[in-house]
């Protein structure tokens, strides 16, 4: 399975994340196409699933991301998963405080997750669902502690799911 992994980094922390990411796809012997806006915007991207992402600036997404999801062919997407995350902060450096403060924010449409689930779906696509929060401890990081690891585990359960999918549409055809 090809997995595309699209993002923008102002300080690094969300290109961490995207690195903790294709790590994981590349672990269960899937292809990870990794694409960091700051070096290129690729507009015909194609693959079996997307994850994209960006900072938290101003409970928006960056204007690099906005740029890319406004611009790139959207028609491979339709019917594939495509799942937004983001890093958001500063949080608590304390575990507990902030996994609660990451539930709290779950879906909310003002964050980058959120305001690229909102491009994504004025192109017509259907972002899944449920949004991934990735939390940094200072205003221009670090990441948390536990950040990375939660980005893994994160998509290894968007991959399995995908992949699923994947087999169930190959089944019906």
């Amino acid at each position: 399975m090809k997995v595309v992994i699209v993002f923008d980094s102002v300080h690094g922390s969300t290109g961490e994340v995207a690195e903790a990411i294709a790590e994981e796809v590349r672990a269960g012997d899937d292809e990870a196409e990794v694409t960091d806006l700051r070096s290129s915007m690729p507009l015909d991207v194609v693959g079996d699933m997307m994850f994209v992402g960006s900072p938290t600036r101003s409970g928006r997404m960056t204007k690099r991301m906005a740029e890319f999801l406004e611009n790139f062919v959207t028609g491979p997407w339709r019917g594939r998963r495509i799942v937004a995350f983001d890093t958001v902060g500063p949080l608590s450096k304390d575990a507990g405080k902030r996994d609660r403060t990451l539930k709290r924010i779950g879906n909310s449409p003002r964050t980058a997750a959120g305001t690229i689930q909102e491009a994504l779906r004025r192109r017509g696509l259907a972002p899944w669902p449920e949004q991934m929060h990735l939390a940094v401890t200072g205003l221009w990081g670090p990441l948390a502690p536990d950040a990375r690891d939660m980005a893994r585990e994160l998509a290894r359960k968007h991959i399995d799911e995908a992949r699923q999918e994947l087999l169930m549409n190959a089944q019906l055809i």
